[in-house]
């Protein structure tokens, strides 16, 4: 905010006089407005997994990026599966947040990818003992 004000003033010294400066307020909606049309949100469904093979493929400890999951306490890692049309749009280790989504909104990693027949959805890794979910209208929000 100090580098703005610093820009306004050394901008209203240079500038000729009968050009108007800017409000500060304006810039600051100006740039607010930006960042935020540039936030991709999807409307998915969510459901969650865990690590049992029947979930899975068979090395169901080693996410499709490759990444190793804690056998002990595998959702601590904060893992998102995304459908494969999800995925042309999310690269593996972006960190999205999900909201609408109660006890599942939060932070969390692309890692894992779902099986073809998926269309816009997302699987939350949890632990095996965890009950499962199956939520619809969940957003998912790229962070930038």
């Amino acid at each position: 905010m100090k580098r703005l004000i610093l820009v306004l003033l050394i901008t209203a010294l240079v500038l000729p006089s009968n050009v108007k400066p800017l409000n500060p307020f304006e810039i600051e909606s100006m740039v607010k407005e930006e960042v935020v049309s540039e936030v991709k949100k999807f409307v998915v469904t969510m459901t969650t997994y865990t690590i049992d093979p029947n979930q899975t493929d068979d090395s169901p400890l080693e996410t499709a990026s490759g990444f190793e999951l804690d056998e002990n306490n595998p959702k601590k890692h904060k893992v998102i599966a995304v459908s494969r049309d999800l995925k042309k749009k999310l690269k593996f280790g972006e960190k999205v947040k999900v909201s609408n989504a109660g006890k599942y909104n939060g932070t969390y990693y692309v890692r894992d990818l779902m099986n073809p027949r998926w269309k816009n959805k997302i699987d939350i890794l949890i632990n095996p003992d965890d009950n499962h979910t199956k939520l619809k209208g969940v957003i998912l929000s790229k962070i930038n």
